[in-house]
Formats: C-alpha cells, structure tokens, sequence
C-alpha cells in the first residue's frame, strides 16, 4: 500500500523513528551522539520546533517533537541527511544509514504526552544501555536528565512535560519522576509505537468490537489518537494555508500584541520590556506562540520585538497556545484578522 503524505501544521505534535538500514548501528561512539545532538539544536531555532523527549539508541532514534514554523520534514530532512554523511565520513563507510524514511505519527497530546515522554526516556533501560532507574536519571543520550536537572539541555522544553505535574520545579520533576518510575513494569508498549485506530481501541480485539457496531470510526496510521482527533486533524490539514509574507507578518505583529495586551489585561510596555509577572509572561508567550507558529516569524526576531532571549520563546509556545485557550482566542482567527489590517 502506498504511503500517504505526512500530516504537519505548526504546533503539531509527533513521535518521530528513525532505524538503521538493516539493523546498521547508527551510533557507535559518544562523539556519534553528540554530533547528532548538535545538530538538532541547530535546527531548533530556524524552525521553531520543540523538543520534548527523545533517546538515542545504538540502532534508532526517537524524538517527540512538536513543530514550529517550519515544516517538520525541513528539519529531519537536514537532521538525518547532514549526520548521516558525516557518520560516513568518521567511519569510512559509504551508502544509506537509515531504514526508509524516517516515521513520524501525529499524536493527541491530552491523552499521550505524559505516556509517550516516559515510554521514549525508559528506552535505554529497556534496551539495558542502563542497569537501573538511577543510571539513566543521569545518562546523557536521553531527555530524562534533563528534566530532573541532572544534565543542562537547555534547547529541551522542560515546562510543557514538568508543568503537567506542578507548578513548581522540584515538586514537578520529583512527581515526574515518580511517573516514569511507575513504568517501567509497563514493558515495551507495543500501542505506543505505531498511529492508527489499532492503537487507540486497544489492539486488534478492540478494534474488532468497534467494527461490529454502527458507528462510523475515523482512523489513520499517521495519527495516534481518538477518531474525533484523527476527523479533526484531517480537517485541519486540508484547509491548512501558507504563511504570510516575512515583511506582512511583521506588520502584523504590533496589532496581534495590542490585541492580546488588551484581551489578558497587561500593558503593551510590560509585555515588550521583559516583565516577569505571571499575567505578562502568559501574555508574551501567547504572542510568542502566534508570531511562531501561525505568522511563521523567526524566533530570533520575535525575542527582540519583546524584549527576552530567542530560547525563551522557543520553550514560552506551548504556554502561550494554553493561555489563547484558557482566554478561548482562536490563533488562527486573530491572525486572519490581523492579516486583513495590514494588506
């Protein structure tokens, strides 16, 4: 059966595999692993994407990442293609390292953020890279340490994972901790590893009982979700539209910070000179998260026009798309308005 497209939109969520080629080691050293890590932190910026989770493996990869404002396959395209030539090059081998193309499957966040952050960070132990649960609290090639603190990542969005526990810091990575803790009898949870509505209902079984019943279920093997989120996302991806024009969005930019200044009842000067109070960081950050992923605006850019670093918006866009729903604003509406007084 042929391959359908890869479902994308900014701000989409995606478990992401890469394997390689015939079982073929894809890292043989620590210097392979770093490499590999460079260069997905360069990407971080030029595409606005977050990484949540992810394990290196001697044989596959898995990242959760959640895109920006660049298509995810601009950034696995220059990740894999750019360090599979220079793990040539190192070991003096030539031909393809990864298997196929690489998977990603779009996942519903409310039901499998928090089980697929502890199923990818358990990877190592499962794969007995570790002897125990303390080993891999601190082992480098997996997100796990850093969100307890052990090993500074700090391109890794910690807030969206730890911020599901509590809000504060030790209280959240002491729970979290606690989670992943709780999973590790859990095995290697095959529904976790594959999109489709086999997934989602519980095995084949489950999706036998479904098929017997009147109601019509929406499924597809990019997407590991419920039907209505899989219904929902295709929807969305075919009325997906371009990005403004660079020059348009930055137009747009001061109203959409206007408006929302206005809408969480902040100053426009507070929000733009760094303010640290709670009601000004949600509201930067839902500016933040509309300028990213909606306008398709530099991270760089947008950290200049408010007044804070480039690496605090990139880790401020899942806080702000909470706030623009908590203040139940449409992104997509604001930004068509926005568009509609500056053309």
């Amino acid at each position: 059966m042929p391959r359908g497209p890869r479902l994308d939109a900014p701000g989409v969520l995606h478990h992401v595999m890469a394997r390689g080629i015939e079982k073929t080691l894809i890292f043989r050293t620590a210097e392979d692993r770093g490499d590999f890590l460079r260069r997905l932190v360069s990407q971080v910026e030029p595409t606005g994407v977050q990484v949540l989770a992810w394990a290196l493996l001697p044989n596959h990869l898995h990242l959760l990442l959640r895109t920006g404002h660049r298509p995810l396959a601009t950034l696995m395209r220059r990740l894999l293609t750019g360090y599979a030539s220079a793990f040539n090059r190192r070991h003096r081998r030539r031909g393809h390292l990864f298997q196929n193309r690489y998977r990603s499957i779009v996942i519903e966040e409310e039901t499998y953020l928090l089980e697929l952050t502890r199923y990818i960070h358990l990877n190592p132990l499962r794969a007995g890279l570790v002897r125990d649960l303390a080993a891999l609290d601190r082992y480098a090639w997996a997100g796990h340490s850093a969100l307890l603190g052990h090993v500074a990542r700090p391109w890794q969005a910690v807030e969206p994972i730890l911020g599901q526990f509590a809000e504060r810091q030790r209280v959240a990575q002491r729970r979290y901790r606690a989670f992943v803790a709780a999973g590790v009898a859990h095995g290697r949870r095959p529904e976790l590893q594959g999109g489709g509505l086999r997934r989602s209902a519980g095995g084949w079984r489950g999706l036998t009982v479904l098929r017997r019943g009147r109601e019509r279920w929406a499924f597809d093997e990019r997407v590991l979700g419920s039907g209505a989120f899989v219904a929902q996302l295709l929807r969305e991806a075919e009325r997906t539209t371009p990005l403004p024009a660079r020059a348009t969005a930055w137009r747009a930019l001061p109203w959409i910070t206007e408006r929302l200044a206005e809408a969480l009842q902040v100053s426009v000067g507070e929000l733009i000179r760094g303010g640290r109070r709670r009601p000004i960081t949600h509201a930067r950050a839902a500016v933040a998260a509309i300028a990213v992923t909606r306008l398709g605006l530099p991270a760089s850019g947008v950290a200049t026009a408010l007044g804070v670093t480039s690496m605090a918006v990139l880790r401020s866009l899942d806080r702000g798309l909470t706030a623009l729903r908590q203040h139940r604003i449409d992104p997509d509406q604001l930004t068509k308005e926005a568009l509609g007084k500056v053309y």
